[in-house]
């Protein structure tokens, strides 16, 4: 039985190879971490007041097409297992919590000259 990909097991069923709707496999991952990860990908990606003040004086303008190709950079890096991430396109530079679905600053193309970017774990190409 199914309810909103949810699936009642029987009494000591243990894990189920694949679920009934063909997605991930049940039981392969904690309650807590399903819902957070569920959470994340429902909400977007956020920015912190300092990412949106850089973004700002840098003159980097969002767009869809940039916020589309912003979550899919992150999307895949969460599937690597990243915890930060430097997301770099020719808008410039994101540094992301991935964790946290968070934007912590940005750059710009100019102002990627002679910078070290530190505390990263991955870095994504758009």
């Amino acid at each position: 039985m199914s309810i909103n990909e949810i699936q009642k097991l029987p009494y000591g069923a243990g894990n189920i190879s694949q679920g009934s709707t063909g997605q991930n496999p049940v039981g392969s991952a904690a309650f807590g971490e399903l819902l957070k990860a569920r959470t994340l990908e429902s909400q977007g990606l956020n920015f912190s007041k300092h990412a949106a003040k850089r973004m700002g004086e840098r003159g980097i303008a969002m767009d869809n097409q940039l916020m589309g190709d912003l979550e899919q950079a992150v999307e895949g890096a969460r599937l690597k297992g990243a915890k930060d991430v430097a997301v770099i396109g020719r808008q410039g530079v994101f540094i992301v919590n991935v964790p946290n679905n968070v934007v912590v600053t940005t750059m710009s193309a100019e102002d990627m000259k002679d910078r070290i970017f530190t505390n990263i774990d991955s870095a994504v190409i758009m």
